[in-house]
């Protein structure tokens, strides 16, 4: 699977679901600031003369010669899907024609004439078997609970089923954005930052180690601020957090460890679903966290995992379903957050090349970090 996190990528169930004018409307509003293709996809599963796709006979390209075809819109004066996302705001504007089979090499070849790193909208079911977007939204009519073979195919891919109706959808095109050129939306869940340690290996304290010239929370809520209607800050010192603008929980019953402060701040949660993080990782691959948020439906909670019982607990989702298992471990005089794991449903996510990911235990692997050895505490990186 093709990591691209810069992709923003619209399905359909069926047609005149809204997908282009959900596209147009994106373009309009995002195109301001940034730099945005627009492509369009169209799988066949033939060469010959004429082609069926999804059913429907399609007669935009009469044959296809090769395994696949790219062709750049230019044309702003027709009513065609690819001319208005031009006429809303895309830079340019492309048309992936491609033999089923070889999507990848087609959308490969794409990438080399656009750029691999470039912002883009993208319309295709299919291209979801290949690619892992930033945001994968499937659009679907609400008098219609019809789904077409290439949308039922990657449904469970889904960051978002969108209802539309009329050209109206439920979804609130603010709560998606940007960052860093990856897409993220806002997700009814909380975000929970684990900052109640002593940071005893470091020497110093974690949380407010700088990182580009702000504290490492802040540095994290505002990776993560965007992605969640809820956060939460699991601490004892409400003061020093105070200038975050964000609500501190004390642990219930202090001394418990972190154990203590994910229950107290579950407790506390407006949300069933619950992304905890430790206050000491200062980079978050938001393709991997919806990755996560995916595999979480039927089960209590999502746990990356490096071996069969090396865990990373404090980059993990958790359901409120946990909150009495966790409690019945802390009444029996448990502290480690994986003795939970054997009382509750977990999915495991596999962490092993997760390259991305660090986590900062020692003022060494700060200073590795920043990149040199002289490195002072609170210095711009």
């Amino acid at each position: 699977m093709i990591e691209q996190p810069h992709m923003l990528l619209l399905g359909s169930a069926g047609r005149k679901s809204g997908k282009t004018e959900l596209a147009c409307r994106l373009l309009r509003k995002f195109s301001r600031q940034h730099d945005l293709v627009g492509i369009k996809v169209v799988t066949i599963t033939t060469s010959e003369k004429k082609f069926h796709r999804d059913g429907e006979l399609n007669t935009v390209f009469p044959g296809l010669k090769e395994t696949y075809h790219i062709t750049e819109e230019k044309n702003t004066f027709s009513d065609k899907d690819t001319s208005r996302m031009l006429n809303t705001g895309a830079k340019r504007v492309f048309i992936l024609c491609v033999l089923k089979d070889y999507l990848k090499q087609g959308y490969a070849a794409l990438m080399d004439i656009i750029g691999s790193n470039t912002p883009s909208l993208c319309e295709s079911n299919s291209l979801r078997t290949v690619v892992e977007p930033g945001l994968f939204l499937v659009l679907k009519r609400s008098d219609s609970s019809f789904y077409k073979p290439s949308c039922r195919a990657v449904l469970g891919y889904a960051d978002r089923i969108i209802i539309s109706e009329e050209n109206r959808f439920d979804i609130n095109l603010d709560q998606t954005t940007l960052i860093d050129g990856t897409w993220v939306m806002q997700r009814q869940a909380t975000a929970i930052i684990m900052a109640g340690g002593k940071s005893n290996r470091m020497g110093h304290d974690k949380s407010m180690l700088h990182v580009n010239g702000i504290p490492m929370i802040e540095h994290i809520i505002e990776q993560i601020r965007p992605c969640f209607d809820e956060l939460l800050i699991s601490s004892d010192d409400r003061e020093k957090f105070s200038f975050l603008n964000v609500h501190v929980i004390p642990d219930s019953v202090p001394g418990q460890g972190p154990l203590m402060g994910i229950l107290s701040c579950l407790k506390t949660s407006s949300n069933d679903l619950n992304f905890v993080i430790a206050c000491d990782v200062p980079t978050i691959n938001h393709t991997f966290l919806a990755r996560m948020f995916r595999l979480v439906d039927g089960y209590d909670g999502v746990i990356p995992r490096i071996e069969d019982s090396k865990y990373e607990p404090l980059f993990g989702i958790y359901r409120k379903s946990m909150i009495v298992p966790i409690q019945n471990i802390i009444n029996a005089g448990g502290r480690k957050i994986s003795e939970v794991f054997s009382t509750c449903k977990i999915n495991f996510i596999d962490f092993a090349n997760a390259e991305w990911y660090k986590n900062l235990n020692t003022l060494e692997e700060y200073k590795r970090l920043s990149g040199t050895c002289d490195h002072r505490i609170g210095e711009r990186w």
